[in-house]
């Protein structure tokens, strides 16, 4: 039986704290740097260590796509609803929703037969969104949740891209991709939020606005996409995977702890909803193999 030893496991455990506390970090962050400006800092940042890493031996444009799904599509997405249209511990939830989309893209382009436990799980989770549509109020609105499954749609075309690329040491992946993030939210920013904004922000930036910005290039992107690949390198997917499932629960327990973000029954069920629908996604296949195996003894 696939097991993790203690360090991996508190490795992975660690990298689901990051990226689900990550969402706090963000809303810091955007209290005072326009989104757009904000995600172009974080993957230019991101993209330094390519001065020492070497490039990926995939096409360049392989590195682009994932760059412009994961950085400018995904947080451009994003970030522009954290500054308002929804609160952190939601978009912690509903991005979650890039497991299904992920499974669709690979159904559309690849051929994958979608099985029934995937099509139960998908109606749960969808349940779960479909009451937080129901109640929107001051600090969650129907265009914050958009943008956020959209998110969840781009992330999950990087993870085909990901895929197709073969690569199994993600970070130098990351790290070149974040070249082709960072230009398009340069010149969305100066476009959309204007230079006034972007150097009002700058003025007005504390030393937790700057903070939060190297927070999400070094310990979310760099720190937290290299130790994931690690990992996945040396276990099962079925083994690792299902980790991320604590994200939502990092992210709504840190906001509700943080920032006071209230926590209504409606908004624990959808939560309970989601967890269950991307729960059965992601540990259904491996709980009936192992009952299969059981039975054939």
């Amino acid at each position: 039986m696939d097991t993790f030893p203690l360090r991996h496991f508190v490795l992975a455990l660690t990298v689901v704290a990051v990226w689900g506390t990550n969402f706090v970090i963000i809303k810091i962050g955007l209290d005072h740097l326009p989104p757009l400006f904000f995600g172009a800092a974080r993957f230019l940042l991101a993209s330094l260590p390519c001065l020492f890493l070497p490039r990926p031996k995939v096409p360049i444009g392989q590195l682009a796509a994932y760059g412009l799904l994961i950085g400018s599509a995904q947080f451009g997405f994003l970030l522009i609803a954290m500054r308002g249209e929804i609160s952190p511990g939601l978009a912690s939830l509903v991005l979650q929703m890039q497991v299904f989309f992920t499974i669709g893209l690979a159904v559309l382009l690849t051929g994958e037969r979608v099985r029934g436990f995937q099509y139960a799980a998908l109606g749960i989770a969808v349940a779960g969104i479909c009451i937080i549509a129901a109640n929107t109020d001051a600090t969650t609105s129907a265009l914050g949740l958009g943008l956020v499954i959209l998110a969840a749609a781009s992330w999950a075309g990087g993870n085909i891209v990901a895929k197709r690329s073969g690569v199994t040491d993600m970070l130098p992946f990351v790290v070149w991709g974040s070249l082709f993030s960072a230009p398009p939210l340069f010149a969305l920013s100066f476009l959309i939020e204007g230079f006034d904004a972007i150097r009002l922000g700058i003025a007005t930036a504390e030393v937790a606005t700057w903070a939060a910005l190297i927070w999400q290039a070094v310990g979310n992107t760099l720190f937290g996409y290299a130790v994931w690949g690690w990992l996945l390198s040396r276990h099962p997917a079925a083994l690792v995977t299902p980790m991320a499932l604590l994200v939502p629960v990092f992210g709504m327990t840190t906001s509700a702890i943080v920032l006071q973000e209230a926590l209504p029954a409606w908004k624990l069920l959808a939560a309970a909803l989601v967890i269950s629908g991307l729960a059965i996604g992601l540990v259904y296949p491996r709980w009936s193999n192992r009952l299969a195996l059981r039975k054939g003894r």
